[in-house]
């Protein structure tokens, strides 16, 4: 199976498909079923870690979580986010961050958010040969400058910035550009201005290609679910449902049966684990 690369998704006339993954269940998961991206997100702050923004991911937290999905990819292009402060002191700074996670992480490319600031930055990683993906509208390392999770370019002055930026960007190298939680019309004039992809995330049907968080689509977040998301499977109320059957079979007595335990009577090796052989007593008799 051939990896998809970055020349690929450039030339692409197809919708693309971005998904997050955090581990290497996830990946095999979006990588078998067909998406073209995989997005290691610093999102993994608020849908792993529990908090309550992404500002304080690290680095190394994102290289750990790469080097995962990494081992569970055969097809999908990787991007590692760089997360906070990793890209906004240096350009000497941003390559050694960046380095690492491609690195270390085995990555294919980074994704870093802003607009024309981030310029200097984005040279110096396309001098080390690092692809960068872009990030305008709501960036979420900006929350505290913008107020909050809100949806940008609602005036003419923000749109004509975030347009504006969406060029420099393309200008200065970015291979794609995510747009998140800006009015459609907005993303559809930016995506045709445009040569490079745009990803929408909360940003309509008019991009190149849609990003969500995996565990939103799949219905495993417990919290509030955003307008743009649409769940294609509840597995967290399936779940739910199912530790529940675990935990009553348990304090009933029902599990484990006779059927699901070892005897001394048989004994051979069985394969546990992805196949590594230990010898077992047999399971049934």
């Amino acid at each position: 199976m051939k990896k998809v690369t970055i020349p690929q998704l450039v030339r692409s006339k197809e919708k693309l498909v971005m998904l997050t993954a955090y581990d290497y269940w996830t990946a095999q998961l979006v990588d078998h079923a067909g998406a073209d991206m995989i997005l290691v997100g610093d999102s993994l702050g608020m849908v792993v870690q529990g908090k309550q923004n992404t500002l304080s991911v690290t680095v190394d937290e994102i290289v750990y979580h790469c080097k995962a999905v990494s081992r569970g990819r055969q097809r999908a292009l990787i991007v590692g986010d760089m997360p906070y402060l990793s890209y906004h002191v240096s350009p000497e700074d941003t390559i050694r961050n960046a380095g690492k996670i491609i690195r270390e992480g085995h990555v294919d490319a980074v994704k870093l958010e802003g607009g024309r600031k981030r310029i200097p930055m984005i040279n110096a990683l396309l001098d080390a040969e690092i692809p960068v993906m872009g990030h305008l509208g709501l960036t979420p390392q900006s929350i505290h400058a913008i107020g909050g999770f809100k949806v940008q370019g609602k005036d003419e002055e923000s749109r004509d910035r975030i347009k504006a930026a969406a060029l420099a960007l393309q200008e200065a190298g970015v291979f794609a550009l995510v747009l998140e939680c800006i009015p459609y019309d907005l993303a559809r004039e930016v995506s045709d201005l445009l040569e490079i992809p745009t990803i929408g995330i909360g940003a309509g049907p008019y991009c190149g290609g849609q990003v969500l968080v995996t565990h939103d689509l799949l219905g495993l977040n417990f919290g509030h679910t955003p307008k743009f998301v649409r769940q294609f499977a509840n597995l967290g109320e399936l779940g739910t449902a199912a530790v529940k059957g675990f935990c009553q079979s348990v304090k009933e007595g029902s599990f484990p049966t006779l059927d699901e335990s070892y005897s001394a009577r048989k004994n051979k090796a069985v394969p546990l684990y992805g196949g590594s052989q230990l010898p077992l007593e047999e399971t049934r008799n």
